[in-house]
């Protein structure tokens, strides 16, 4: 190809202005399509899982409990019921929506469509969640819906759902039974009920409530303790809310301006970004359009020349503007922010991923528009060579004319317009690794939800995992701890008091109570000990696993069932939710080995079910302390956690790791603590040197706090 002819200045300024005039339509366009669209920041909030992360990282951080712990002391519930509910007051789709908001209003201001930048965000949902919750953990507390061997003689006293409202503003609910007490149990229960109170105001109310209680007048116990329990402390709790907010509507902007960030960044860039980008834009792509039209018509080299003079200017103009996004990332490393030191970790790493992700999106979306006209001027070039080479007669001027300036014109709509790119597909995998469909199942690790079912989702009280069990699922869980039930009946309830140590006229008044307050409903449920404090339908939730299953041709799940239902009604259950043809059979002999990740996919058979109590009678359901052993399960604090034998004894070819706190439900800011990576795998290292076997199921609470799935890919990794 012959040199660019004719270095007149005219026709140098031209060129060069078309190629700066490139760059910067690639520059504004960019700008456009990330900076000021709303849909750019909520993509890369989604990517990163912000608002999961918030709720699994950043609340849970072992650096934040020092200041959310003394926090929390000062609502009205326990730390671990708000931190367990905690997607209940403050929910994910909430926050999502208020997040939105802010985002709308930021770009609104930078694109003018908005005078004032004024971030503010609604508070009276949160505080009347907060405020429901309270009601419902006093309710939890009273009727003693927790996790017992026999129903306490409050359990049943009174439908929380209407009489607490009147309870919670200091009145006596109507409709409530008398229950009579013995003069030891009514100090019991005011011990009980009292705790609840502020330990200042506890011994002024102390003489009134056990009088009460012994008399069997629940309803005067309740309406005296009630407006120091609940309505005080949340009215308290939401009053320091609103104060700190200024309100029930908290103004971000004035917040933000207090702490020493007055948003001044946005301020300066605004007449920029409001004006001067689309002014900049439109005014580049007249100009590129322009001098692309110069060089043609004050050239006088032959068309085919001209033609490549064009591709030169055009494809020149996408490299610059490719060299300044990758300078640009260059430059600043992926970080726009360097988060404060005394931010929690959890909160530093999630801004830094933020920005990176960002940033990336940003280079990417640069790149991908300077794609284009590199692209349609090296087009150009080719062109003009072949047609300077190999003249056609059928190329008149007028021709070549149109098909320059057509691809000019497409050249600039792509970088205006910014093309997509598209991704590649992922490999098949076992367990997240290729090897694994060659490793046994006894010999891989796998992450396991405790009380799966019992969910915030669900909206379980006191849940133990956020999403649902399919969710979980594809969140990387690949054993599910599940507990059947039926509904407890009434006469059920009897018997079980009958070995208690009420008396019979407790016991009859209970059984009653049960009868009208907590009716039976038919079925097989998911339950979580007591199915009032939340239950799903058995068959329903095993069609959701095995639509999930066949949806999922290539994963292997395995179901520990701690089992109140007989092993024939299991059998059926799952016949009636079309798993028979998942299901995979052990060897009768817990000793023989186990097949191959691998095996089991080729199989089909791809879904291994355990019971804690059943062994049969389908060959399918096996106990599963025939085939394997456990650590203790009831630890308090993480410094308890041991690695002992308990039931299943030792030498099984299995090993189910429980490695959850319980004190008073679950906690997140345990969870926070015992699903760190770290953790995780030092106690199961521990157990496996102690124990002589590898671990299979590490059974863990609230499975998306932490990173417990990154010490199974770990372990898996290693083995």
């Amino acid at each position: 190809m012959a040199p660019v002819p004719s270095r007149s200045p005219a026709r140098i300024a031209a060129f060069v202005l078309a190629v700066l005039c490139t760059a910067v339509c690639i520059a504004t366009a960019t700008a456009r399509s990330t900076l000021v669209s709303p849909s750019f920041y909520r993509s890369v909030l989604n990517r990163e899982q912000a608002y999961d992360r918030l709720y699994d990282e950043v609340l849970v951080d072992p650096r934040a409990v020092a200041v959310t712990r003394p926090l929390l002391a000062r609502l009205p519930v326990p730390e671990a019921q708000l931190t367990s509910n905690i997607k209940l007051v403050l929910p994910p789709e909430s926050v999502r929506d208020v997040t939105g908001r802010q985002i709308d209003a930021v770009v609104g201001y930078l694109n003018g469509d908005r005078d004032d930048l004024v971030l503010k965000v609604d508070l009276a949902p949160f505080l009347g969640n907060l405020n429901d919750l309270a009601q419902v953990y006093f309710g939890d507390l009273v009727s003693g819906i927790q996790d017992r061997a026999e129903p306490d003689f409050n359990a049943f006293s009174t439908d929380l759902s209407a009489a607490l409202r009147e309870v919670s503003a200091g009145h006596a609910p109507k409709g409530l039974p008398s229950l009579p007490l013995t003069d030891e149990q009514a100090g019991a229960a005011a011990d009980a009920l009292l705790r609840a109170v502020p330990e200042a105001e506890r011994e002024p109310l102390r003489t009134e409530v056990q009088a009460a209680l012994a008399d069997g007048d629940v309803a005067a116990a309740l309406a005296t303790v009630a407006p120091a329990v609940v309505t005080d402390r949340t009215r308290d709790a939401a009053a320091r809310l609103r104060a700190t907010a200024g309100g029930t509507t908290w103004d971000v902007t004035q917040t933000l301006a207090a702490s020493g960030n007055d948003l001044t960044a946005l301020h300066r860039i605004r007449p920029y970004t409001a004006v001067g980008l689309g002014l900049a834009e439109t005014l580049a792509a007249v100009l590129l359009v322009g001098s692309l039209l110069a060089l043609w018509f004050l050239s006088s080299a032959p068309p085919a020349r001209r033609l490549a003079l064009l591709g030169w200017a055009i494809a020149a103009g996408g490299l610059v503007g490719a060299l300044a996004a990758a300078v640009v990332r260059l430059a600043t490393g992926g970080r726009v922010i360097d988060p404060p030191a005394t931010w929690p970790p959890s909160l530093a790493r999630l801004v830094d991923d933020l920005q990176h992700a960002a940033l990336d999106r940003f280079t990417t979306t640069a790149l991908a528009t300077a794609l284009v006209p590199v692209a349609l001027g090296t087009l150009l070039v080719g062109a003009g060579w072949l047609l300077e080479v190999r003249p056609r007669p059928a190329f008149s001027v007028p021709r070549i004319r149109g098909l320059g300036l057509a691809a000019s014109g497409a050249a600039v709509a792509g970088i205006l317009l910014v093309p997509l790119t598209a991704g590649s597909g992922a490999p098949r995998l076992c367990e997240g690794q290729a090897r694994l469909c060659d490793r046994p199942y006894d010999e891989v690790a796998y992450l396991t939800s405790h009380n799966a079912m019992s969910t915030t989702v669900d909206r379980f009280i006191g849940p133990l995992q956020d999403p649902g069990i399919t969710a979980q699922l594809d969140d990387g869980v690949r054993a599910l701890q599940l507990d059947t039930y039926r509904w407890e009946q009434p006469d059920e309830v009897a018997g079980r008091l009958a070995d208690s140590d009420f008396t019979p006229e407790q016991r009859e008044f209970i059984a009653a109570a049960v009868a009208k307050l907590n009716p039976p409903r038919e079925g097989l449920w998911l339950c979580h000990a007591v199915c009032r404090a939340g239950a799903i339908e058995l068959v329903p939730a095993l069609k959701q696993l095995g639509d999930w299953m066949r949806a999922h041709p290539t994963e292997v799940v395995t179901l520990i069932v701690q089992d109140a239902i007989s092993g024939e009604d299991t059998e059926k259950a799952f016949a009636q939710a079309g798993l028979t043809d998942l299901v995979h059979t052990p060897d009768a002999d817990p000793a023989k080995p186990w097949p191959t990740l691998g095996e089991l996919i080729d199989s089909g058979r791809r879904l291994v079910v355990f019971a804690e109590q059943a062994d049969g009678p389908a060959a399918w359901y096996r106990n599963f302390y025939r085939y394997g052993m456990e650590t203790p399960f009831a630890f308090r604090t993480p410094s308890e956690m041991s690695c002992v034998p308990h039931r299943g004894g030792t030498g099984k070819r299995l090993f189910l790791l429980n490695h959850f706190i319980t004190a008073d439900g679950g906690s997140r800011l345990d969870a926070g603590e015992v699903n760190a990576r770290r953790f995780v795998l030092d106690r199961v290292r521990a157990c496996e040197r102690e124990r002589g076997r590898p671990v299979n199921f590490i059974a863990v609470d609230f499975a998306t706090i932490g990173d417990a799935q990154g010490a199974v890919d770990t372990l898996n990794a290693d083995r």
